[in-house]
C-alpha cells in the first residue's frame, strides 16, 4: 500500500521523486496518465497526491475528478506543480479544489518535507 500517488510522465523527474521518497521513507506509486492515476486513487487510502500539471494524458482532469470525490472523514491532499508561467492553469486546479498549488521550482525545492506529510 501507497503512502502517496504521483502523477508525473517526466522520467528525469520522476526518478528524483522516487529517490526522495525512498531516502525518507515514502512508499510512492506512481502513474503516466490521469486515468491511471485515478484507478490508483480509486484503490488506495493514500493521503497525499501529487500532480505534475504539465504531464501530457489528463492531469487537470484528473485533479478536477480527484478533488471533486473528496470522501468524508478521509482528507486527501492534491498537491499540484507546473511551471510557473502558466497562471491560468494554476488558477484552475485551485479552483478545482486543489490543496496546493506551486511553481515546479518550489515543490521541488520542498519535496522531502511535502512527500513526509504523506505520513501525517
Amino acid at each position: 500500500m501507497a503512502d502517496a500517488l504521483a502523477l508525473i510522465d517526466d522520467l528525469f523527474f520522476l526518478a528524483k521523486v522516487h529517490e526522495t521518497a525512498k531516502h525518507i521513507g515514502v512508499t510512492l506509486e506512481t502513474s503516466a496518465t490521469g486515468e491511471q492515476l485515478l484507478k490508483a486513487a480509486a484503490a488506495s487510502p493514500a493521503a497525499l497526491i501529487l500532480v505534475d500539471l504539465n504531464a501530457r494524458q489528463g492531469a487537470l482532469d484528473a485533479v478536477e475528478q480527484l478533488c471533486a470525490a473528496t470522501v468524508p472523514g478521509h482528507p486527501r491532499r492534491v498537491i499540484a506543480f507546473l511551471s510557473h508561467v502558466q497562471t491560468d492553469l494554476a488558477e484552475r486546479a485551485r479552483a478545482a479544489g486543489c490543496s496546493d498549488v506551486m511553481p515546479r521550482s518550489k515543490f521541488t525545492q520542498n519535496l522531502p518535507e511535502i512527500l513526509r506529510g504523506a505520513k501525517l
